[in-house]
């Protein structure tokens, strides 16, 4: 249950850097409740993840889901240029992810 939940909270990592950007300097009302509510959720379960998986392992892969999607995300929307070493960088991310997973 610790690992789903501390993906899941990866991925609220993803959406409350998102958020960040886009209430540009809390200015935007619903990117900055967005926001608070993807952080609160995502440092709720990463801290519920750390209670059964080490500290190390569980910040590298809550850090590496979210700046990966984050990423992701940009290029998808176009917001930063695509290219394929970036693409293979990403892969290798989500590689050591996985990585850390079969070795727990």
């Amino acid at each position: 249950m610790s690992w789903i939940v501390l993906v899941l909270s990866g991925v609220l990592e993803a959406v409350w850097a998102v958020a960040l950007s886009r209430s540009e300097g809390f200015t935007r009302l619903w990117p900055s409740v967005v926001f608070l509510v993807a952080i609160i959720g995502s440092m709720a379960g990463l801290a519920y993840a750390m209670r059964e998986l080490p500290v190390g392992t569980s910040y590298a892969v809550w850090v590496g889901i979210g700046a990966a999607l984050t990423v992701a995300y940009g290029m998808a929307t176009g917001a930063e240029p695509v290219s394929l070493v970036k693409i293979l960088l990403l892969l290798g991310i989500v590689g050591c992810v996985v990585g850390l997973k079969l070795v727990h």
